[in-house]
Formats: structure tokens, sequence, C-alpha cells
């Protein structure tokens, strides 16, 4: 297969983002009066500190005191030493030049501890924490290993349409001028240029599972010719009620095939899950806990004052250049976005009722800084790669702590340190 297969993301996960033409107000010191709030001290208890409880329905109760954790740094970090660089793996001279190209030299934890039995052919499971870089640990060894085999296919399965577009643009950062194909098959995209573009066989096919479905049941998409499946974010596959779609498209890959499971949390129902897809795995986990040490978290309290006035003052501060807001609606996200475009914040949104172009428009913007403030319901806290966010303000609490997991997994990313606040009333 020779012919090169460049599908630049073309949909992602449900609806799009909107873009902001309006201009960064310019600073001004003290507006508003003080801190609002900060937390000073992580709160002694249930008893001095309200209950951060949602009053949506079926919203799980979350304990103010877990939003708070300073992360103080006393001296140097302790730098990691990989056991390999880029440059020892057995893997095509030309894979490493895009490697170099893309400016990696050393790997992460979790690409030193997989990329090797990946190359060797081992099932394996991944537990990392976000931001860990597995979406390298995986691509690399499997574009080797199609390399050196191009009727190899791979199919990889994401939770979201912004995860499995985030894993195609790193793709063709490490495929660049390999004559590779790939194609995202994600709702809310076009689904006959998708066809179109798997009838012509592309090596990686990356997808969430409800348009793979629909591709097989259209039977456009031939799963008997796949020798290669990553779960990527399993766990959040589990918890959007994905098992049975999981196991239906896993039925029909071959039992002989190679399988990469990837989670951030390996409870029972994970545990079963692997026990049924993968045989005699490796497990690799750098998993250092629930929330990274990297990100400094804290409340704002509002004591009395209006939400939308305590933000404000917030953003106009010269620390918080690259944001992400975190909302519990789509309608409520959209208003607020529209309200800070009104203050004169450049700010887009992103949520389940924008359409797939607004929603990659408005990504594209925040990640070139055309816009330094992102609205988002949860449907953006997991998969997407921002480098360099500044802070997330969690505007709405979480349904979950593991969503606020997520949603703060934002920032602070590879290595760098970032900043989450919760609001309370």
């Amino acid at each position: 297969m020779s012919t090169q297969f460049r599908r630049r993301p073309e949909g992602s996960a449900r609806r799009d983002s909107q873009r902001s033409t309006s201009s960064r107000p310019s600073r001004r010191p003290g507006q508003g009066g003080g801190s609002y709030g900060y937390a000073a001290h992580r709160p002694q208890g249930r008893s001095q500190s309200r209950p951060a409880r949602s009053r949506s329905a079926g919203q799980q109760y979350i304990d103010v005191a877990r939003f708070v954790n300073k992360n103080v740094v006393t001296g140097e970090p302790v730098a990691f030493t990989p056991l390999h660089r880029f440059a020892d793996f057995a893997i095509d001279e030309k894979l490493k030049a895009n490697i170099t190209k893309k400016g990696y030299d050393t790997p992460t934890p979790v690409q030193d501890a997989a990329i090797k039995p990946l190359l060797e052919g081992r099932d394996i499971v991944g537990i990392a924490d976000t931001g860990s870089g597995k979406t390298g640990a995986f691509l690399i060894p499997l574009i080797d290993k199609v390399l050196k085999n191009r009727n190899q296919r791979i199919l990889i399965m994401a939770p979201t349409r912004e995860l499995a577009q985030q894993i195609e643009e790193e793709f063709w950062g490490f495929a660049e001028f390999l004559r590779l194909g790939a194609v995202s098959c994600v709702g809310g995209a076009n689904i006959n240029r998708q066809i179109a573009t798997l009838r012509r066989r592309p090596h990686f096919v990356i997808g969430t599972p409800g348009r793979l479905k629909d591709l097989l049941e259209r039977r456009v998409l031939d799963l008997s010719t796949f020798n290669t499946v990553v779960l990527d974010e399993a766990d959040r596959m589990l918890d959007m009620g994905f098992i049975n779609d999981m196991r239906s498209i896993l039925s029909r890959i071959p039992a002989e095939r190679h399988t990469l499971f990837f989670s951030a949390t390996l409870s029972g129902e994970i545990r079963k899950l692997i026990g049924e897809f993968l045989k005699d795995p490796i497990s690799v986990s750098v998993k250092t806990g629930d929330t990274a040490k990297t990100v400094d978290q804290d409340v704002v309290r509002l004591q009395g004052k209006q939400k939308i006035d305590v933000l404000h003052a917030l953003l106009t501060k010269p620390e918080f250049d690259k944001v992400i807001i975190f909302g519990r609606t789509k309608h409520g996200v959209e208003k607020l976005s529209k309200v800070l475009q009104d203050r004169g914040f450049k700010a887009a949104s992103i949520h389940g009722n924008k359409t797939q172009t607004h929603r990659q428009r408005a990504l594209g913007a925040f990640k070139q800084n055309q816009v330094n403030i992102l609205v988002a319901t949860d449907v953006a806290a997991r998969g997407l790669d921002i480098p360099k966010v500044s802070h997330v303000i969690n505007y709405d609490l979480p349904n979950t702590y593991d969503d606020y997991v997520h949603r703060i997994g934002r920032t602070g990313r590879a290595g760098e340190r970032g900043n989450a606040l919760t609001f309370i009333d």
C-alpha cells in the first residue's frame, strides 16, 4: 500500500465550538477588591467546610477538602532518568527522524516502559496519569510495526471524538512522509468521507465505539483484516456505557491479535475486561496518584459576590494566560462564553450543541492562542492534550470526583506546573 491517505482530522466529539473576535481587556489590578476568598488553608474536616454538592439530581457528594492541594515545591524536582533514548529503540530510521523532528529526545516514563515490550508483540496493560505521553507510547511501536509489514492494520478505539482526533493528529506527526494511511471515524463528521477513505484500506482506523458500530452495520468496515487493537481510556468507555459495543467490535477481530489496553484506573470491572480481552499481558503502571503533583489546587469562595464578577476579576490577572473553564450544561457554557466575549475577553466554547466544524475551530483557536479562554462541558475533560494551559477553573462543580480529576488534568501536563480553582458558594 504505497498511497498516502493524508486526511487531516475532520471530525471529533459531539459538536464543536465558537471563535471570538473580541480583544483582551486591559489589566485592572485589584479590581473588585482582593483575593475573592481563596482558601488560605485546607479545610479541617467536614464540620468546617460546606459540602461541595450540586443541586442537580444524582450528583455525587464531594468534600470541599478534596479541591485543595497546595503542591509546594521545596527544591528541584527529581528528574526522571529513562532506561532508553528513542535512538536506542529498534525502530525505523525515518520514524526516528520524525520523533526527533517533533522535539522528542528521551521517552516519558510510560513510553520508556511500554515501547520495548510492544515492539516485541506483547499484549500490554498501561495504567498512567493523564498527560503522561501514552499516545506516543503505543503509536511509535505500532507505526514501526506497519512499516515492517504493510499488510498490518491497526484499530484504535477511544471514548470521545476529541480523543480520537487527538490520536490522529499525533499519528500524522510521527508518520509524516512514511506513506501510511489513517482515518478517524467519529460521529458529527461526514460519514461518506470516512467511508470513502475506509475503502482505500488505511493502515490505522481510529474511532469511537458508536461510529465504528455504525460503519460495521453498513458493511463498509471489515475487522477480519485487523490484527492489532488499542483500547484507549478503557475506563472512560466503560463509564460511558460502551461495554457492549466494545465486546461486539472486538468479537469481529481475529482472536489471534495484539491487544493494547490503556486506562487511568484499575477497578474490578477493568480487571474483568483485561481478563476477557488480553492474553498474558505485560503490566505497565506509572500512575502516581489521582491528581497530578504538578497541579496546585484551591477553592474560590464567593462569599456573597456575583459569580461572574469574581471570574472576571480572576481572568484579568496576568498569570491567567491560557484558561479552560468548566461548566455543567451546554446552555450554561454557551451563555458564559458569550458573556465573557461581551466583557472583552477572547473566549470560545465547546459543548454538545456545537457543530463539528465549530468545535474544531474553537479547539484550533485555543491551541494557537487566538483565544486564551475555552469554556467547556465535561465532553472536553478527557483526551484533549493542549500544552501550557495555565489554569483550569471549575465554574460549576463536577458531578463526580472522577470528573474533577479529569478536568484538572488539562493543566500541569508534560511536567509543566498548573493551577486548578473550584468555585464554592
